[in-house]
């Protein structure tokens, strides 16, 4: 696996060079994982529903070819894009799903936080507040978009929509549940987890 820390950017234009990696891909392409922090944005999936974004103001909201509704994303945050050949990895979309979260989920522990998986809601959640977002898309037999994970954010934005469409869904971050505020101290520990979930052994990393 190549891990790819693009920094922080616009939303539109990772999510276009994510869809022409998967679509020029090929049998023998390495898996990448792309990790970003990006410019305030609400995105909207394929099935989302306009009623979710309740009062978007000054952030735009993105209708892009993932699963799911609306969330939002933002700096302090970690996103992170698993460009995987599930065919290779002979996984079908729910292992995808189970794995990304129980990476969250040991992520979390390493930090001393006790999250869960929902039934029906993917994800992961602290108590009642969500914590980290998941939203897919699988194409040829090989995954784009991925994970959200709060770390160290204004949550307010979040109060503007349903996220995931679940009205009055809490929402939380790491800082608030383990004091942990600096996204470079987490991003190894989740690296390293999602190479365990999926058995990849990590390239030295790149800039983009």
């Amino acid at each position: 696996m190549r891990v790819v820390d693009l920094g922080r950017r616009d939303y539109e234009p990772v999510w276009r060079a994510m869809q022409a990696f998967t679509d020029q891909r090929g049998e023998q392409t390495t898996d990448e994982l792309w990790l970003v922090e990006h410019e305030p944005v609400f995105t909207q999936g394929q099935a989302g529903k306009a009623e979710h974004v309740l009062a978007p103001g000054h952030i735009p909201v993105v209708q892009v070819d993932r699963g799911g509704q609306v969330t939002y994303h933002g700096p302090g945050q970690i996103v992170a894009y698993p460009l995987f050949d599930l065919r290779r990895m002979g996984i079908g979309v729910k292992a995808l799903v189970f794995r990304i979260e129980q990476a969250l989920i040991d992520t979390m522990a390493h930090f001393g936080v006790v999250a869960e998986r929902r039934d029906g809601a993917p994800g992961v959640y602290v108590g009642a507040a969500k914590v980290a977002a998941l939203g897919l898309r699988v194409r040829r037999g090989c995954s784009f978009h991925g994970l959200a994970f709060n770390i160290n954010m204004d949550l307010e934005p979040f109060a503007r929509i349903n996220p995931c469409g679940f009205q009055g869904l809490a929402v939380t971050q790491l800082l608030d549940c383990a004091g942990i505020a600096d996204l470079a101290a987490v991003k190894p520990v989740l690296v390293a987890h999602i190479e365990q979930q999926f058995g990849l052994v990590q390239e030295p990393p790149t800039a983009p």
